[in-house]
């Protein structure tokens, strides 16, 4: 993860002057040495910066990179939108070829899959070319003379857009302006040999993979620094704004933007993660949680409660996952909590079993138990969850 704020100048210089993630929606401030920085309102430029700054050209290519943090713009408060936001991102960097943008439209079906969403979404693809004089840059210019004089039948916000940002007037979701967006020059009429030919070679290798996609003309994402392949992931049947859920695309300028002083090629996308729990919640889609708790220990009286308190440091030491009431709450409270927690087997210790050196442990989902020697607990409970289901990873096992 990079920093939760940049200086302002890594977002106008990437993002875009005139879009609107700069010019309206970034949370900007200066610090005590009057510096301007923003919080990040995206992934990627921060992680490019930090390409730069850190010499990652170096390290053998493409430099793989994942993230998974908040981001700030300020936006109306609503569905689907907030103005503190998590997302998970990806991003390759070092390597231009259609492979790559494959592989990371591949990546971002999966996760679909697992999550169990990938048919409530499809892919939506485009390429918006390069800035060669003979590309992009002759598109926009025909673009413009197309809605010089239409004014009238353009939003406002359309027609501030006009001068400033052009080709976001393709995706605007009024009814008017969709119609001439219908109507205006297709960005696959003007890309260069070498655009045309990088989208072929993608498509041609979806296609290998057996993914489907929905070409998209007017497609072309909100930020300036995007080349030739955009995509979004896209709930069927919603024509909402925000109704993304994964977007990306191809930077191949934004690292000598940011003061690479040779191209570094880059792809990568994120997800909104509000958005994609709703999405789960609406389709009814339940999770397992990793987190689910193995054992309940419930004691009553000081002598259980010291007895059971080194108890729970050795079960989670040995990869068990175990809670435990030490208050002074009754043995009924304590297995109406063991309910709640779900867990599958609690160990009672009350004041006949520190005399006798035992301890209960009830099977939850059966209702029946079994007095066990205190010294054998740990061994019983592993037997009874099972070596490969025990918690036992510890970072120190990587590091050393």
């Amino acid at each position: 993860s990079t920093p939760i704020f940049e200086f302002t100048e890594v977002f106008k210089r990437s993002i875009g002057n005139d879009t609107d993630i700069v010019t309206k929606e970034m949370y900007t401030f200066e610090d005590r040495k009057g510096r301007s920085l923003t919080l990040k309102p995206e992934g990627t430029a921060g992680v490019v910066r930090s390409y730069i700054q850190h010499n990652m050209a170096t390290w053998p290519q493409p430099v793989e990179l994942y993230y998974i943090e908040p981001h700030f713009r300020y936006e109306r408060p609503q569905k689907g939108r907030f103005r503190q936001f998590w997302q998970y991102g990806f991003e390759v960097i070092g390597e231009s070829d259609p492979a790559i943008d494959a592989q990371l439209i591949y990546v971002s079906l999966k996760i679909l899959e697992d999550l169990g969403l990938a048919q409530k979404c499809e892919l939506h693809l485009n390429s918006i070319g390069c800035m060669a004089k003979n590309c992009r840059p002759k598109f926009v210019e025909d673009l413009k003379n197309y809605y010089i004089g239409k004014e009238r039948s353009m939003c406002a916000e359309c027609q501030s857009r006009l001068h400033k940002n052009p080709m976001r007037l393709l995706d605007c979701k009024e009814e008017d302006c969709k119609i001439l967006a219908e109507l205006a020059p297709k960005l696959s009429d003007y890309l260069c040999k070498e655009c045309k030919e990088f989208h072929e070679q993608l498509i041609d290798l979806l296609g290998e993979m057996n993914i489907t996609y929905t070409p998209n003309a007017k497609l072309v994402r909100g930020l300036d620094y995007y080349t030739k392949t955009v995509f979004e992931f896209v709930e069927k049947g919603d024509d909402r704004a925000m109704n993304s859920l994964f977007g990306g695309g191809r930077y191949d300028g934004l690292a000598e933007i940011l003061g690479a002083t040779e191209p570094v090629p880059g792809i990568g996308f994120a997800a909104g993660i509000e958005r994609i729990v709703d999405l789960m919640k609406r389709e009814g889609v339940t999770v397992p949680s990793k987190d689910a708790l193995h054992v309940f220990v419930a004691q009553l009286g000081y002598e259980a409660k010291k007895k059971c308190i080194p108890l729970l440091a050795q079960l989670r030491e040995a990869g068990v996952k175990a809670v435990g009431a030490l208050g002074k709450g009754a043995i009924k409270h304590q297995l109406r909590l063991a309910d709640r927690f779900e867990v599958p087997y609690t160990i009672l210790v009350g004041i006949t079993e520190v005399r006798e050196g035992t301890a209960i442990i009830r099977d939850m989902k059966r209702g029946s138990q079994k007095v066990v020697k205190f010294d054998d607990v740990l061994e019983e409970i592993k037997k009874l969850i099972g070596e490969e289901e025990l918690d036992t990873y510890t970072p120190g096992e990587v590091l050393y």
